[in-house]
């Protein structure tokens, strides 16, 4: 057996190969908690799921109207790659030609692989610009919302990733510990762009053992590990913004808030307070008014009110608070309540965002940002917001505000998606089903018969990380690895570069897009970028041999030795934010003259739009959608790893089980889980550390529907959430609001 090291956004391995078959997956010594995600490239890579040859679906081929009724429901014909890639190319020409190049859609969701050459977003970008340009999507599905809210009150979104407050400032300094969201350590498994060490649990565990105390706010026990031994408050999903406004009312009227911070470091305070008091709205947003809504005793928001206000106290919130209804205001009520509580910019305190979201939030590495393959620029300029994409098929010429400004959707003609799987991703995927069979035709480059293969019209079969050679390196990570190919392609798959630098040669510019240079050559090129970026930092990187030869490379030790914020505490003049009057924004003139409905100038509580009493008596129970334990979003789905934590092949429910028994529901049953937009099938399993009225269903199960009635056979929670945008700001997906009903499926 022969190994060879992998690098993955769960982590990095080293493979064991015996005849040409993967029969090993272990993860490196660097590593203090290896993630068990890397079994499912035991049988992942060569399952029998893969795409062997490009393919073209039969009706695109033979229909005059090119068969879109029949898309995802169709069979393929097998294509050699000289035709297959010259009818792609072709296609593409008429398209840019025809209707102009924001007619094509230039889709990938970056989490494609974790090399930095072989990475299909990159890929697809840098041919698709050098043929005229494209629409693109902006923003994530993870943090859409967070990222346009939050550079308007307080820092931009990267700022917010990388230099937030350090988990060894919070093991050294903090007292009180609250999550409202939780701390799930199954989501810290994974990072974008690779993770080396998974640090959070270990991290989370020493400032439990120097004594923090730990609140887990979430309507699931199990969102912050028993071992940190948390207060648990289970508020009714969605309803953190009225939990923080009772808290903050505390604050207020009892002479805990932080006056003097409010006001030299904050804008906007006294139209809060008026807020909070009731006095702007006639509402006082007491702990009793708060307790009404949120379904936690007021009297519990008082004890925690205080007690936050008497200790070192570090408030957080998981990214899932911003994917619901009016998401931009639970992260802005947590900005506000820390401002009242005076203590951002000290060790230990203040707040931050997506602690236990990825691997790398917190960390206390030194920040990196390594050279990539060049894309150069989108000649169209011009882009929609990520979780705006049926719209944007369904609605050709319409207009949807966003931050601010106005966009026009444009007719879109064609969709070329490398990296990621929108029918995991989008939310609604009926209404995903109508939109994706509007445009005439559908190009993916893709390893398996993923929902995106099937749902395509021509389908270029890709490698994966294993058939090639690459760099692992990003700019949150310490550790730069050499991945080597352990695997020769399989079948007859080619790598996006190869795929991309074909349709270049038919369209004519093959040596733009390639340079003449070789994958080996693409990396020691970016390698040698490098290390000119690493001279200017003041450091050295060695050769690119030597890195190969090495495999593994680890930047010099850069702790940062003052907390985020702290020089803007310090001094708030010298230090201005990066916001339009320099502060920390509780009241922000640039939103509220944006005059959205659904998205005010300060921090308001908003009733979701599925909440109404009518909406509660169909669709009693509160679904949630979080990441998956034994993958990450969908990748591997198809994997033995993945498939052994369901039940008869279905995503596994979690229930209370009060709740099962009110509707004669028993552990491991097939259950069929509903509501007005769709409907699914999942194995049920019981949790009583969850409120009864909540759900849980994760993500990634690879979309089924039933050619008969449209019910979706694998448990995919997304035919079931709305495709509705978080606010007129944001747009970002809203998951989180979503009421469902379960029942037996037998």
């Amino acid at each position: 057996m022969k190994r060879f090291r992998n690098a993955t956004q769960w982590g990095v391995y080293d493979v064991g190969v015996e005849n040409g078959r993967v029969v090993d997956v272990k993860g490196i010594d660097e590593d203090p908690e290896v993630s068990d995600i890397g079994q499912v490239l035991l049988d992942g890579v060569q399952h029998s799921s893969r795409i062997q040859r490009p393919a073209i679906r039969k009706a695109w081929l033979e229909k005059s109207d090119r068969g879109r009724d029949r898309r995802g429901a169709d069979e393929f014909y097998d294509v050699p790659w000289d035709e297959a890639l010259e009818i792609a190319a072709n296609e593409l020409k008429r398209v840019a030609n025809e209707h102009g190049n924001t007619a094509i859609f230039g889709g990938s969701y970056g989490w494609a692989s974790a090399g930095r050459f072989h990475h299909a977003q990159s890929q697809l970008h840098r041919f698709i610009n050098l043929m005229g340009g494209c629409t693109r999507a902006m923003n994530s599905y993870s943090t859409a919302a967070a990222q346009v809210i939050l550079p308007h009150i307080i820092a931009p979104w990267p700022q917010m990733e990388l230099q937030q407050t350090t988990l060894e400032s919070v093991v050294t300094h903090t007292e009180l510990f609250v999550a409202f969201g939780g701390l799930p350590s199954k989501n810290a498994q994974v990072a974008y762009g690779g993770v080396t060490e998974h640090r959070t649990g270990l991290d989370l565990a020493r400032a439990r053992q120097a004594g923090a105390e730990f609140v887990n706010i979430s309507p699931i026990a199990g969102d912050i590990d028993s071992q940190l031994q948390p207060t648990w408050l289970a508020p009714i999903p969605g309803t953190d913004v009225a939990l923080m406004l009772g808290m903050a009312y505390v604050l207020e009227t009892e002479g805990l808030a932080a006056s003097d911070f409010l006001q030299s470091h904050c804008v906007g305070y006294p139209k809060v307070k008026d807020y909070v008091l009731g006095t702007s709205d006639g509402v006082a947003k007491s702990p009793d008014w708060a307790a009404s809504i949120c379904g936690i005793d007021a009297t519990d928001i008082e004890a925690l009110a205080r007690k936050m206000a008497r200790k070192r106290t570090f408030l957080t919130a998981a990214w899932s608070l911003q994917r619901g209804d009016h998401g931009e205001q639970p992260y802005w009520m947590l900005c506000t309540l820390a401002a009242m509580l005076g203590q951002i910019g000290t060790p230990g305190g203040g707040f931050g965002f997506g602690y236990s979201a990825e691997a790398f939030v917190g960390t206390n590495y030194k920040r990196f940002n390594w050279a990539t393959l060049p894309k150069g620029r989108n000649p169209t300029g011009f882009s929609i917001p990520v979780a705006r994409i049926a719209d944007m098929l369904l609605n050709p010429g319409a207009t949807v505000d966003y931050d601010g400004r106005e966009i026009v959707y444009p007719d879109t003609k064609l969709i070329y998606w490398a990296g990621g799987n929108p029918f995991h991703h989008h939310q609604d995927l009926n209404r995903l089903v109508k939109a994706w069979r509007k445009p005439d035709t559908v190009i993916v480059n893709e390893p398996w018969w993923t929902p995106v293969a099937q749902w395509a019209d021509i389908v270029f079969p890709a490698t994966t990380s294993l058939e090639r050679t690459d760099i692992c390196a990003s700019s949150h990570d310490p550790y730069a690895h050499y991945m080597q190919q352990a695997l020769p392609p399989q079948h007859d798959a080619r790598s996006d570069h190869e795929i991309f630098a074909g349709l270049a040669g038919v369209l004519g510019f093959a040596e733009a897009f390639t340079e003449n240079k070789s994958e080996r050559e693409w990396l020691k090129d970016m390698w040698e970028r490098s290390q000119t970026l690493a001279a200017q930092q003041g450091f050295h990187l060695p050769t690119f041999e030597e890195f190969e030869s090495n495999g593994m490379y680890r930047l010099p030790e850069e702790p940062r030795v003052r907390d985020w914020m702290a020089n803007f505490r310090e001094n708030p003049e010298r230090s201005q934010l990066q916001t339009p009057s320099g502060k920390l924004e509780l009241y922000s003139a640039t939103i509220a003259e944006f005059g959205y409905d659904d998205c005010p100038g300060q921090a308001s509580w908003l009733e979701p739009l599925e909440w109404q009493e009518t909406d509660r008596s169909r669709y009693p129970l509160h679904l949630l959608s979080p990441q998956p334990k034994r993958r990450l979003h969908s990748q591997y789905d198809q994997s033995k790893f993945s498939q052994d934590g369901k039940i008869a092949g279905r995503e596994v429910l979690t229930m209370h089980p009060e709740a099962a028994a009110d509707r004669q529901l028993k552990a491991g049953a097939l259950v069929r889980v509903f509501n007005e937009r769709g409907a699914c099938l999942a194995g049920l399993s019981l949790d009583a550390s969850q409120r009864k009225d909540t759900v849980t269903l994760p993500t990634g199960a690879w979309f089924k529907p039933s050619p008969e009635g449209g019910l979706e056979q694998n448990g995919n929670p997304n035919v079931l959430t709305r495709d509705k945008g978080t606010s007129s700001l944001a747009q970002g997906p809203s998951a989180h609001t979503c009421l469902v009903e379960v029942e037996s499926a037998s």
